[in-house]
C-alpha cells in the first residue's frame, strides 16, 4: 500500500501537458504515492453543468492532498453559451471550481514563492527571494455578488448608508450589480501569524502587510489593526504596511527589499503575479493552498487553450509546486533535491523552453531536470 493517495486533476489546457512533466519528476524522485484521476474543468462544465462534480469532492477525501494542473474560466454569459443544449436555459451559473475547492475544504492559506534562480534569463534581477501569504477563502472572493440587486438588499444600504446610497437610489435594480467584500478577523489573525511564522523559521527581517486601509476602512483597516497586535509578538521582525496601489511601484523600484508579503484574498492574487513576473513570469510561478488537514498544490498560470497539447509551456511553475507539495508531505530531503536540479537546470541554460529564448518542449525540460536527479 503506498504512504500517500494524491488525487490528480490535470485540468483544462495546458495543465494536462504540465501534469505529465510532473508525473516524470514524480517517477524519478520514487515517492510512493498513488495517484487517483480526478474529474473537474471546462469540458464537465459544459457537459454537466458543474465543473466541479461532487465525485470529485468525494475523491478529494479519500485522499492525502491534491495536485492540479490548470482551469478555464470564462464570464457567465460566455459560459452558458458552451452548455449543450439540454443544459441551456436552466439558470445554471458557472462558478471557478478551484474557487469552490479553496472553500469546500477551507484552504485557508495560499501560498506562492517567488524566488529569483540563477541564469534565468527572465528575472528583472538575481536578488529577489519573495514570499507571498494571501488569504484564500474569504475577501472578494466569497462568491456572495447580485444581479440585479435584490429589494432587500437595497432598503438595507438604505438604512445604513443612507447619504452614500442616495446616488444609486433613483437606478433601476437591474442596473445596479453589487459584490460583497468580506474579511474576518480569524481569517486576518491567521494568514498574518503564518507570515510571521514563516518570516521567523527562514530568517526573513519583515513582514509586509498590503492592504489600502486609507479608502476600504473596515475590511482593510481590520487586517491592519490584527498585523499591529501580532507583531507585537515577533520583536526581531519589522512590520511594514503598505497600500496596494504604492506597493506595485515598489516592488518595481526595490524588489530586494521585500521577504515576506501578507494580503488578502483579491490583493494578494494581483500582488503575486506581479512577483511572479519579476522572477520570469507564471512559468515560474508555484502555490500551494494549505488548510488545517488538506492541500492543493496548483501553478498560478491559466489553461492557455493554444497551447494545449502542444507540449510548449514551461513547466517550472509545475516542477515548483511539486516540491511545496514534497515539502508539505514532510519530504524535504526529496523537495531539497527537486529544488536543486531545477536550479541547475535553469543555471546551465541548455535546456530551455520558448519564454526563455529557446524551443525545447515541456516534456523535455521534466526530462532535464529528472537527468539532474
Amino acid at each position: 500500500m503506498a504512504t500517500y493517495k494524491i488525487a490528480w486533476l490535470p485540468g483544462d489546457g495546458v495543465g494536462k501537458d504540465v501534469m505529465e512533466a510532473a508525473k516524470i519528476v514524480l517517477d524519478k524522485i520514487k515517492l510512493d504515492a498513488e495517484y487517483l484521476s480526478g474529474d473537474i474543468g471546462w469540458e464537465f462544465w459544459k457537459k454537466e453543468g458543474n465543473a466541479f462534480p461532487e465525485r470529485t469532492k468525494e475523491l478529494l477525501r479519500r485522499t492525502d492532498c491534491a495536485l492540479f494542473g490548470a482551469i478555464t474560466s470564462k464570464p457567465k454569459e460566455e459560459a452558458e453559451k458552451e452548455l449543450t443544449s439540454e443544459l441551456q436555459g436552466k439558470g445554471l451559473v458557472y462558478s471557478s471550481p478551484i474557487v469552490g475547492l479553496r472553500q469546500e475544504f477551507n484552504l485557508h492559506t495560499n501560498l506562492r514563492p517567488c524566488i529569483a534562480y540563477k541564469g534565468n534569463p527572465l528575472n528583472y534581477r538575481d536578488d529577489i527571494n519573495i514570499v507571498v501569504f494571501r488569504e484564500n477563502t474569504e475577501d472578494l472572493y466569497v462568491g456572495m455578488e447580485f444581479h440585479p440587486l435584490p429589494q432587500e438588499l437595497a432598503d438595507v444600504l438604505n438604512k445604513y448608508h443612507a447619504k452614500k446610497w442616495k446616488r444609486f437610489s433613483e437606478m433601476p435594480l437591474e442596473d445596479i450589480a453589487f459584490s460583497s467584500r468580506i474579511n474576518s478577523r480569524k481569517g486576518c489573525q491567521s494568514i498574518i501569524r503564518q507570515g510571521f511564522e514563516y518570516a521567523k523559521k527562514y530568517g526573513y527581517k519583515s513582514v509586509t502587510i498590503v492592504e489600502k486601509p486609507n479608502v476600504i476602512r473596515e475590511t482593510s483597516g481590520l487586517m491592519i489593526r490584527e498585523a499591529r497586535k501580532i507583531a507585537k509578538e515577533y520583536p526581531s521582525i519589522q512590520l511594514w504596511e503598505t497600500n496596494i496601489d504604492a506597493m506595485t511601484m515598489w516592488l518595481i523600484k526595490n524588489p530586494q527589499d521585500y521577504g515576506v508579503l501578507v494580503s488578502s484574498n483579491m490583493f494578494g492574487d494581483i500582488i503575486s503575479d506581479l512577483c511572479a513576473q519579476l522572477v520570469g513570469g507564471l512559468g515560474f510561478a508555484s502555490s500551494a493552498n494549505i488548510g488545517d488537514k488538506y492541500a492543493v498544490f496548483e501553478p498560478t498560470h491559466g489553461s492557455a487553450p493554444k497551447y494545449s497539447g502542444l507540449y510548449k509551456v514551461n513547466p517550472m511553475a509545475m516542477l515548483l509546486t511539486v516540491k511545496l507539495m514534497l515539502n508539505w508531505l514532510g519530504e524535504s530531503e526529496k523537495a531539497e533535491m527537486l529544488e536543486k536540479a531545477i536550479s541547475e537546470v535553469i543555471a546551465e541554460g541548455k535546456i530551455r523552453t520558448y519564454d526563455m529564448g529557446g524551443s525545447n518542449t515541456t516534456l523535455e525540460i521534466a526530462e532535464a531536470v529528472a537527468k539532474k536527479l
